[in-house]
């Protein structure tokens, strides 16, 4: 079986985290979504809430799993069976950082990185700049995936 993780980076209300997993199932058989668990950071919509939000985006596709965890990325791989890492990018500068991070994932564990560049039309959208609008009540309906709703 073919699972990759997308791991601590997903955010459920941007479009181009979404369009991502939906591009890695058209050649894997499952994505496990995990969410990084660090309490000394502060976020604005809790671990739980997240993974609720996700399993809600993903309810019709069995093939993508949601889990928490508060290991490191080959860690949770290893825990997860799963012999490849899926990060989205959208830039050439995050092209260069995860090429460097999956290189040293190869060499610590043997699992292989799969990059994948954001569609163009989303790649000015980040998660923080949602989360930016949000709060201060802009409209952020554009930058969600299809039938996501925030709660107000």
């Amino acid at each position: 079986m073919r699972r990759a993780i997308f791991p601590g980076t997903f955010d459920p209300f941007t479009i181009g985290h979404y369009s991502v997993v939906k591009r890695a199932l058209t050649f894997m058989d499952e994505v496990v979504i995990g969410i990084g668990i660090n309490d000394n950071k502060k976020t604005c919509i809790p671990t739980d809430k997240r993974v609720e939000m996700i399993g809600k985006l993903f309810e019709d596709e069995p093939r993508v799993k949601v889990a928490s965890y508060a290991s490191l990325t080959v860690d949770f791989a290893q825990e997860q069976d799963a012999r490849f890492i899926v990060r989205g990018i959208r830039t050439v500068h995050d092209f260069e950082y995860e090429e460097t991070i999956a290189d040293i994932n190869r060499k610590l564990s043997g699992i292989e990185t799969i990059l994948l560049f954001t569609e163009p039309e989303l790649t000015s959208i980040s998660s923080t700049i949602v989360r930016e609008l949000l709060q201060f009540g802009k409209d952020v309906t554009p930058f969600l995936p299809e039938g996501m709703k925030i709660d107000k």
